[in-house]
């Protein structure tokens, strides 16, 4: 038998990593890790101690099946900014959660408010903004090609939520000399 944990707040890669090594130094076996779960091969383990060490490290352990929830559309939605992007795709992010989810949107959006202090709308928002600040500060695109990989209808609806979020418009938070960056899980 084994034992799967829904853990809050790995959203990169380095997430997995730290992860992993934390429990396979408690003793555990990791048979398969990815983003917000870990499966281990024991099914007697101890909570409170995975907890704390999981806490220690910045994540937590989610017990409840909302909280689940929750953390899976966070996984989701940084997964597929991040990794997939809105190119060459005309269904909206609301569609996309809709299908990998199997429920209805609203009931995605009310769940995550509820257990949020923001909307899913502005975490979206706020998600894409934080690429674009990073994308920024290594100058790797142009401001139309960031719209198109976000699926921005245009530059300036890119530039006005930018400088909703950041008091800053894109160009203004280039050439900043102390840029402001969150780390993902402090979206």
């Amino acid at each position: 038998m084994s034992t799967a944990l829904h853990i809050k707040n790995m959203v990169c890669q380095r997430c997995v990593r730290v992860v992993k090594d934390e429990l396979e130094q408690a003793g555990y076996t990791v048979q398969h890790i990815e983003l917000g779960e870990a499966m281990l091969a024991e099914d007697n383990i101890d909570k409170t101690k995975i907890s704390q060490l999981l806490s220690d490290n910045g994540f937590e352990l989610l017990e409840e099946k909302s909280a689940r929830l929750v953390n899976d559309i966070k996984t989701f939605i940084i997964t597929h900014i991040r990794n997939r992007g809105f190119e060459d795709n005309n269904q909206k992010i609301s569609a996309l959660l809709e299908a990998h989810f199997n429920k209805e949107y609203n009931y995605l959006s009310q769940m995550f408010s509820h257990a949020e202090s923001a909307t899913l709308e502005k975490y979206i928002i706020a998600q894409k903004v934080e690429l674009v600040k990073e994308w920024l500060v290594y100058d790797e695109l142009t401001l139309s090609e960031m719209a198109y990989k976000l699926g921005y209808s245009s530059v300036a609806h890119l530039s006005s939520q930018f400088k909703q979020v950041t008091g800053f418009s894109p160009t203004q938070f280039k050439n900043l000399k102390h840029r402001t960056r969150k780390g993902l899980d402090e979206v």
